[in-house]
């Protein structure tokens, strides 16, 4: 089923985009007129999509106002999610059933979305690509997997997540604005969105995307020596703040790892991150008890390493938690 195309893509190549090749670019004024017209209507969405991108130089720049907008003024529709995840677990064997059900499906949720500003992931992206493209900017919608604490992701899954690529100065760049946007908080059962603009679903780096993100085609990955599905499903479990914080865990690069009774797990980070001032545990759960310790911290060069000796056998969640927010998750098998 992972490998079902769902997009008609009219070129063979892609190049692969970072954010810090606008690192010379400031986004005050784009942010300013999302923030200007907050709370306008989807009604006239070219007269929208001009208001917010008017006056802007740069490609990147009126992407930018497009994407804030929408992750700032559109509410993630936990019974349509619902609704589409149930459909598409239903027909996930018929390929046919699939791709018609997809297209009949889309114009509906963005008629829904237009009217009530909410929607699943599918109506974000489906937002972004007709203003991007209102804008004069080549958008695509990507359809895939995405990796979160409850998607019990397997190798028969079914795809439950949408997200766009954009093309900026002839190089096409990643984005998720549904988990910009914010994310569920579940209370006594009862889920409620949360609104909380999360940067670091923005043009993020491909190679760090794809740790939470896995499309159908795999092209769209824009990586020029993609991993393959398995080892996405075997990775460790990224958090939002990874993302935001740009903290990425470079090893391990499974989320179960085995470790000798009486040696360390470690953590390897790359050298962009500045852990010496930083607060940083290893939130332990032994399957009775969660308890917080300080892993030691060494640097070589400009690679650091967190290690925590492991004397009693069991199985372990490990939480990395950095300044307080949850980084990421890994399960230890300490053997004897």
């Amino acid at each position: 089923m992972r490998f079902l195309l769902v997009l008609c893509i009219a070129f063979t190549t892609v190049t692969q985009g970072q954010r810090i090749a606008f690192s010379g670019i400031d986004f005050a004024k784009a942010d300013s007129l999302a923030k200007h017209y907050h709370g306008a209507s989807l009604t006239n969405l070219p007269h929208l999509t001009h208001n917010l991108t008017e006056g802007l130089d740069t490609e990147v720049e009126k992407f930018r106002a497009i994407y804030r907008w929408v992750c700032t003024n559109i509410e993630n529709d936990y019974a349509a999610y619902q609704r589409t995840k149930k459909k598409r677990k239903k027909i996930k064997k018929d390929q046919a059933s699939f791709l018609l059900w997809n297209k009949g499906y889309t114009p509906k949720m963005f008629q829904t979305l237009m009217k009530h500003k909410k929607t699943a992931c599918t109506g974000y992206a489906y937002l972004i690509k007709e203003m991007a493209n209102l804008a004069g900017l080549d958008c695509e919608i990507i359809n895939g997997f995405g990796k979160v604490l409850n998607a019990n992701l397997g190798a028969e899954s079914e795809p439950n997540h949408s997200w766009n690529a954009v093309r900026l100065a002839n190089t096409w760049y990643l984005c998720d604005a549904t988990w910009s946007a914010g994310t569920f908080v579940i209370n006594e059962g009862v889920p409620s969105f949360k609104k909380e603009y999360v940067d670091g679903y923005f043009l993020t780096e491909p190679r760090y995307f794809a740790k939470n993100h896995y499309p159908l085609d795999t092209k769209w990955l824009l990586m020029p020596n993609p991993l393959g599905f398995e080892d996405f499903l075997a990775g460790p479990l990224l958090y939002k703040d990874a993302f935001e914080m740009k903290v990425f865990p470079e090893e391990p690069q499974k989320m179960h790892v085995r470790v000798q009774k009486g040696r360390s797990f470690v953590v390897k980070f790359n050298g962009q991150v500045n852990l010496e001032k930083a607060l940083v545990l290893f939130m332990v759960y032994d399957g009775n008890q969660t308890t917080a310790v300080v892993p030691e911290l060494q640097k070589k060069d400009t690679v650091y390493f967190l290690r925590e000796p492991l004397n009693r056998r069991g199985t372990y969640d490990i939480h990395l938690n950095i300044n307080g927010k949850p980084i990421a998750t890994y399960v230890v098998k300490v053997t004897k």
